[in-house]
């Protein structure tokens, strides 16, 4: 069963964030957008350059209004270590959330049977609700700045009902409004 356009399940996370051992939860997703980037692991190799693009790219995501959450089945304390420990992830100013649990792998449906995560991509809007996803094999990295065009072509959505934003749109470009008059013009 898919999990686009569902509300996010309930869940309770220790995080690594801004030099500090935090809770997060399902309630600090909802009331503004969110990306939720699922990893397999810690100490790896695509995931620090994923994780590290996100990074990049995490003040535009600020400009747009939106959070950025990272997961993987690690704990919070390997995520500091890995912190600490690594040039591109020491760039990293969004919640680096554990789930040695698998309780929130699990709510995304992102579970591997190895206990590890897919690569996920989720766009979460205000109330709570997944409007895109993307999942990866282990061996095929995201990129940030497609999942900026995806969050803000979906913000667009959100602000103009009854408009839909083609293949290859960007901020600033006309959108469609789907009628009669379009079928089979496009």
């Amino acid at each position: 069963m898919s999990v686009l356009n569902t509300e996010i399940l309930p869940f309770t996370a220790d995080a690594y964030h801004d030099g500090k051992f935090v809770k997060v939860s399902d309630t600090d997703l909802k009331g503004k957008w969110s990306v939720v980037a699922f990893y397999p692991a810690d100490f790896t190799f695509v995931c620090p350059t994923e994780l590290e693009d996100l990074a990049d790219n995490y003040q535009e995501f600020q400009r747009l209004g939106v959070e950025v959450y990272s997961v993987s089945t690690d704990t919070h304390f390997s995520h500091k270590a890995w912190h600490d420990s690594s040039p591109a992830i020491g760039k990293i100013k969004y919640a680096m959330i554990g789930d040695p649990d698998h309780q929130i792998s699990k709510n995304f449906d992102v579970l591997r049977p190895s206990g590890l995560a897919n690569r996920g991509t989720f766009i979460i809007d205000p109330e709570g609700v997944i409007q895109a996803v993307e999942i990866t094999s282990e061996g095929i990295g995201r990129e940030a700045s497609d999942t900026l065009r995806k969050v803000k072509a979906a913000l667009y959505v959100a602000a103009h009902p009854g408009e839909v934003c083609p293949a290859k749109w960007k901020e600033g470009e006309k959108a469609l409004a789907p009628s009669l008059d379009l079928v089979g013009k496009i």
